[in-house]
């Protein structure tokens, strides 16, 4: 088990190299890991936004607004960045909430009016000013963010009221920090106490246990309002869909026939890890709850109590509960469940992304693929694809000194891909810079969207030559991001959206010119070509220019850049860049090199095929022959499909060629997806 030491180092390791690779200040690293790690989980939004304000008697660090819950969100970091885990103390604590609320207090009384317009901070305080202007701020949350851990004599940070809104105080120290990344390689500790009755619906299955209930719309608007998002953590594209709005014909229910709302709609399916029951055997308690179908309902109903006022009190919601007993196969589980849940809905393939074939190829390219060695360095070094969250660090739990040592030598901790900064970069370089300034979850959703879109066209793309242009597309938005903090003419504010916004128009421009960018370059050299940078450079303060001058009518400049018509505005600047032709490819010159590198893949994955069918149990053959011939008309299996299988699993066929090793892994393939536990 990984130790908060452990992470810890880790942890500040990884902000060192973000923020040298990126030319952030340390402290900036700091505070955007952590908020993308909150996002992650649903304690912040994917619209949090980093604004740096500090003054006497004032400092802040960001935003964040959840529009369906109306709750405004306040954030300033504490940063110690000491080799041991230092402690926050009640005097950090203090003085910081006192920060906080005296830039909350002028920010209500239109601090916005002394600040610059093009700056950040002015987007914030206008936000609020116009936030509590129209009433829409029905909570406050201050929140203190700390690579420290928050001292023992302060057990409890009681609710106070601020200009009459209720505010809450909370310390994000580096023990919840911590508890977040190794969240997919443990348990978690997040439970709900209800009291719900149940049916235990009756399975011979060791690994879930299914339960039918139900529950009042008072109950499920309760556990919304108490946990918000973090009850759609692990369904991203749920979480995104979660918009507050009230169906019409849900809200006619509730306000008319509220008794016939459980006949009426489909209610709610839900998994847990976990769940306790009380002495008459009602569910009492239940850990990791999380909604995977009825985004609708819940919204529809919270919106119902929250702005139309209505009694939900009457509502009756079914409930299906699925409880994974094993912690290793619940991610796994959820995304399956998520799946089958939503097929009486239209929902996209790239829904369920986190079970795309992607996800091994750039992790398989990224184990086999050698960077180029750098600066007479004799050692060469991966480019570590991190599927999951923590996996770079749990790779190195049970390793040796010298192991360990060897592994972070060749996976250096700068070189580390991050799947929602890979979404951001790949965005870019796809002319989609209002995307990705909407933030990472909707970049990363978008990014979903076009992989499998790309693969369901060609399953072959993610060859070793995608691996490298995309790290090569990962290091330019790295530099970019630099060159921006280091210019003479940035004063401070909207780089996030100034580089998004620059790759989209360099990746316009290479277009215009009929060929293709040569991502090779990059890669050989790992850095940027010395003949780009100009090219940067001119674009980077072009675009700054056009995206902080919005049209009348558009004060909030971080708002404006998350609209296609800012896009748009921004295709149509002329800065007059020429482009030296050591920067470009001819587009025949790259299908050519697809082409040959699609044909290695092919005989790569044949001959893989081969091994995996050949070292596969004659018991999981024999499970999916019983399975087959159960539902074979259902399935759509052939008479020859179900000839070599029962070939296969009744031993006459000892070493399948290509060909049957491909049907092989078909039924193998089609029976995972069809729900068949091998």
């Amino acid at each position: 088990m990984i130790t908060l030491e452990d992470f810890h180092q880790d942890f500040l390791q990884s902000i060192l190299a973000d923020a040298e690779s990126r030319g952030l200040m340390r402290s900036q690293a700091f505070f955007e890991n952590t908020c993308e790690s909150l996002v992650s989980i649903g304690d912040l939004t994917s619209d949090y936004t980093a604004a740096e304000y500090s003054k006497t008697g004032i400092e802040v660090h960001g935003y964040d607004y959840d529009e369906s819950r109306e709750i405004l969100t306040i954030l300033v970091h504490q940063f110690f960045q000491e080799d041991q885990i230092e402690t926050l103390t009640k005097t950090h604590i203090t003085t910081k909430f006192n920060r906080l609320r005296n830039f909350v207090k002028k920010s209500i009384q239109g601090l916005y009016r002394d600040l610059e317009e093009t700056s950040d901070a002015y987007s914030m305080a206008y936000s609020i000013f116009h936030y509590n202007q129209r009433s829409k701020i029905s909570k406050i949350r201050m929140i203190l963010i700390t690579d420290g851990i928050m001292t023992r004599t302060l057990t409890e940070l009681p609710s106070e009221k601020l200009d009459n809104i209720q505010v809450d105080l909370r310390v994000v120290d580096i023990d919840y920090i911590y508890k977040i990344n190794i969240s997919d390689y443990s348990e978690r500790n997040f439970e709900i106490n209800v009291k719900f009755p149940c049916l235990e619906i009756p399975t011979s299955s060791v690994e879930y246990q299914s339960y039918l209930s139900f529950l009042t719309g008072e109950d499920l608007s309760n556990i919304y309002e108490q946990y918000g998002q973090k009850l759609f953590e692990q369904n991203v594209r749920t979480f995104l869909q979660f918009k507050g709005g009230v169906n019409k014909g849900i809200r006619n229910t509730i306000e008319y026939n509220p008794e016939l709302f459980f006949a009426y709609n489909n209610g709610i399916t839900a998994t847990a890890s976990k769940v306790e029951f009380d002495e008459i055997g009602n569910i009492s308690k239940i850990f990791d709850f999380q909604i995977v179908n009825g985004a609708q309902t819940t919204s529809s109903i919270y919106a119902a109590k929250k702005n139309a006022k209505l009694d939900v009190a009457k509502v009756s919601v079914q409930m299906k509960l699925s409880v994974v007993k094993e912690k290793e196969k619940h991610h796994d589980f959820v995304s399956k469940v998520s799946e089958y849940a939503n097929t009486q809905n239209k929902v996209n393939k790239s829904d369920f992304f986190s079970n795309n074939p992607y996800h091994k190829e750039m992790k398989s390219s990224s184990q086999r693929v050698w960077a180029p060695s750098m600066g007479g360095s004799q050692r060469r070094t991966h480019w570590f694809y991190e599927r999951v969250r923590g996996e770079y660090l749990n790779e190195q739990a049970y390793l040796t000194k010298a192991e360990k040592t060897k592994f972070q030598l060749e996976n250096p901790k700068a070189q580390l891909i991050d799947k929602t900064f890979l979404s951001k970069s790949e965005n870019s370089w796809l002319r989609k810079p209002e995307v990705v300034s909407k933030g990472a979850q909707y970049s990363f959703a978008s990014f979903a969207d076009h992989i499998t879109e790309y693969l369901e066209k060609d399953n072959l793309a993610i060859t070793d030559s995608y691996f490298k242009d995309a790290v090569a597309r990962i290091i330019l938005f790295k530099n970019v991001e630099k060159l921006i903090s280091n210019a003479a003419w940035y004063d401070g504010g909207f780089r996030a959206q100034t580089v998004t916004y620059t790759i989209a128009y360099l990746s316009l421009l290479v277009e215009s010119t009929g060929k293709h960018f040569a991502f090779n370059k990059i890669w050989e050299e790992q850095q940027l070509p010395k003949e780009l940078i100009p090219i940067i450079n001119t674009i980077t303060k072009g675009i700054y220019d056009s995206i902080t001058t919005p049209p009348g009518g558009s004060a909030n400049i971080a708002q404006w850049c998350k609209k296609r018509e800012c896009w748009e505005r921004v295709k149509k600047l002329n800065m007059g860049i020429i482009f030296n032709e050591t920067l470009l490819i001819d587009k025949e010159e790259t299908k050519y090199i697809k082409r040959e590198e699609k044909k290695e893949k092919k005989m790569k994955t044949g001959i893989e095929i081969q091994i995996f069918v050949v070292n596969t149990h004659r018991q999981v053959w024999m499970k999916l022959l019983d399975y087959y011939k159960r539902y074979q008309s259902v399935s759509k299996v052939t008479h020859t499909q179900m000839d070599i299988l029962e070939k296969m699993a009744t031993g006459i066929l000892a070493a399948p060629s290509e060909k049957q090793s491909k049907i092989l892994n078909t039924l193998y393939e089609k029976a995972i997806d069809e729900g068949v536990v091998v």
